[in-house]
């Protein structure tokens, strides 16, 4: 695993030495190893973090007469068998490394190789003959690759800091891009918070070229693949029980190889230990699994794990850690470069650190509640569905719009009788109703939050339109399909895996995702509906596979999740901090500061939870010091 970085010059050069500042931001992803290639208008540069030909795998890379070059952070898990076939049409290679297949195979395929690619990736192709860039990401999203296109100019790498490091790029806040965090928690591709910078989509590639820059015409990103919820009606439910055991042992086997040390992290839910379970049926005999905890009941799942680790036979190592929230606040705002407010960031940071004291590859379970229907949203989704049927049409949703403003908020009540939200969502469109189970903060507290002159920038622009898109663009035949579609091509992508790829690098420690193989999400999306959500149980079949083969409290307990105590941390150990947040010159210049300050009255005295509200504010707080300083200059214009 590694970090990228780049230009494509139209116009006027880059300056020299800016292409080593540039890959200079990325060493923490590549500790091991850096190089360079420049001229002719384009530059090359490549961090790497050994695992595969550890003495022969430097970048950039070229092919035999070096007119295609590459550079690429990822690992390509089939590249013996395109190794193979690319042997038996003449090609010749030098090296061991899977970075040497891209080159090749690209002479072979161009563009198009990306879809005989399995594996996770994100890379640069430089064709001196055709002078064009191609840049490429992964089917899921697993490797992150932002882009600026300023002027005659395009500049790439692998973070932020990278593409802001070229002296060619402004940094100018987006106004819609902060929406957008504040409906999310993080800013969804292809934006970035800065005008004129781009996150490649996943899935999608991208190819420009110096007559393209010239002529300032806007490169479109191409899409190569899209996960398919196709549903096979009838399908037996033994057979398809084995069928999955197969595919996961299958990719837990690709996504072995590696010549440095490898394990797995242990949450003790169903998703982690299936990987570890699968890896032991791929032959791993005694897998190293890591957990942590952090001492608070409720947040702590270490006796699960650890019953788990003593099931499977695994080297079991674990760690309660006492966060130090305001450093590693800090630590995420330098390396994750625009907000970015999953609060669960923090105790990946802190599980990544301990498990990069024995191994520099570890294996996740991230994508089985995707694949496999674990979120209780979609349960809600399949409700609502069937009470839809029965509402006599606009007259009906006016009326349940009306009853759910008059119901009370009742976060006291148990949790069956908090009726205001299902009433509020059958009250909508289907793509609205999933847009507000997957957003944190509304308008209409956006409008009491935002500093005016933001809220003029913003002209009206509601994130729910570009969501809407995406809901009706996937394809999918039923409510929980499209659902787990659309969260295969938003929250996935841009939450959970910059999540992972962000904290882990800090570390220089390289993750890995098998239940995101694209033939495991191929197979999870041919199955039926029933077959992943029956009645309650989330990931039915998946928790079936597993059924006898692992601790059976796993499959049936109460599903935890990565949660963090916010709400205590804001009335114990972030108290000061959180009643100083409206003095902070980040927050003065784009919130009022009246509003931040009721939410953090209302919150110490127990009158409401607003944690996710107030760690929201804080991270944009730290994020803007860091990367905008001090007032944090106000976004100027009316965004995208």
């Amino acid at each position: 695993m590694c970090g990228i970085a780049g230009y494509l010059d139209g116009g006027a050069p880059t300056p020299r030495g800016v292409l080593a500042a540039m890959t200079a931001t990325l060493v923490h992803r590549g500790p091991d190893g850096e190089g360079t290639l420049e001229g002719d208008g384009v530059g090359l540069g490549h961090r790497r973090l050994s695992i595969v030909d550890l003495a022969g795998g430097a970048q950039p890379m070229a092919n035999e007469d070096g007119s295609v070059a590459v550079v690429f952070n990822g690992e390509i898990y089939n590249h013996l068998e395109l190794r193979r076939e690319l042997e038996a049409r003449g090609h010749v290679f030098r090296t061991r490394a899977d970075t040497e297949v891209l080159v090749h195979l690209y002479e072979e395929r161009g563009e198009r190789l990306v879809e005989a690619l399995n594996g996770i990736f994100a890379f640069a192709i430089w064709d001196r003959k055709a002078r064009r860039l191609l840049l490429a990401r992964d089917h899921l999203g697993v490797k992150p690759l932002y882009y600026a296109l300023c002027g005659e100019r395009l500049i790439f790498g692998s973070e932020l800091k990278a593409v802001i490091a070229h002296p060619g790029v402004p940094r100018r806040l987006d106004p819609t891009a902060l929406s957008d965090y504040l409906s999310f928690l993080y800013v969804p591709a292809p934006k970035s918070i800065y005008r004129d910078i781009w996150k490649l989509p996943p899935a999608h590639t991208l190819v420009v070229d110096r007559a393209g820059l010239a002529a300032s015409a806007r490169p479109v990103p191409r899409r190569y693949w899209e996960a398919r919820f196709a549903p096979e009606p009838g399908a037996a439910e033994p057979a398809a029980r084995e069928a999955l055991r197969a595919v996961l042992t299958a990719a837990v086997r690709h996504q072995l190889m590696a010549d440095v040390p490898l394990g797995a992290f242990l949450s003790g839910g169903v998703d982690s230990t299936a990987v570890l379970r699968f890896m032991r049926d791929a032959g791993v005999p005694a897998p190293q699994a890591t957990t942590i905890g952090f001492g608070v009941p409720g947040f702590d799942e270490r006796a699960r794990a650890r019953r788990v680790a003593r099931h499977l036979g695994a080297e079991h190592h674990e760690r309660v850690v006492t966060p130090d929230a305001l450093a590693v606040v800090d630590r995420l705002a330098h390396h994750f470069d625009e907000p970015f407010a999953d609060a669960s960031a923090v105790p990946t940071w802190y599980l990544s650190a301990a498990a990069r004291e024995r191994v520099t590859v570890a294996l996740s379970g991230d994508g089985g509640d995707e694949t496999h229907a674990g979120y209780r949203r979609y349960w809600f989704e399949g409700l609502e569905h069937r009470l839809r049927r029965w509402i006599p049409g606009r007259p009906g949703r006016a009326a349940l719009g009306l009853a759910a403003r008059l119901y009370p908020k009742a976060d006291w009540l148990p949790r069956p009788l908090r009726a205001r939200t299902l009433l509020q969502n059958l009250a909508e469109p289907p793509a609205h109703a999933y847009y507000r189970s997957v957003t944190q903060m509304d308008e209409r507290r956006k409008a009491g939050l935002l500093a005016p002159h933001l809220l003029k920038a913003l002209a009206g622009y509601d994130p729910a339109e570009d969501f809407r898109a995406v809901y009706e663009r996937v394809d999918a035949p039923d409510p929980i399909s499209r659902a787990q579609a659309v969260d295969l091509v938003t929250y996935l992508p841009d939450d959970i895996l910059t999540k992972v790829d962000r904290a882990s690098m800090a570390h220089a420690l390289e993750v890995r995702v098998p239940l995101l193989d694209p033939e495991a999400v191929a197979f999870a999306g041919r199955l039926p509906v029933g077959l992943k959500l029956r009645g309650r149980c989330r990931k039915y079949l998946l928790k079936e596979a597993l059924r006898g083969r692992v601790p059976a409290d796993v499959l049936d307990g109460r599903k935890q999740g990565f949660e963090v105590p916010l709400g205590r941390w804001f009335r114990r150990e972030l108290r000061p901090l959180a009643e100083s947040l409206a003095d902070r010159a980040a927050i003065a210049a784009h919130f009022r500061t009246d509003a931040v300050r009721r939410l953090v009255r209302e919150h110490q005295i127990g009158l409401a939870d607003h944690s996710v509200a107030l760690w929201t504010l804080l991270v944009f707080e730290r994020w803007a010091t860091h990367h905008l300083g001090g007032a944090a200059r106000a976004a100027e214009g009316g965004g995208r």
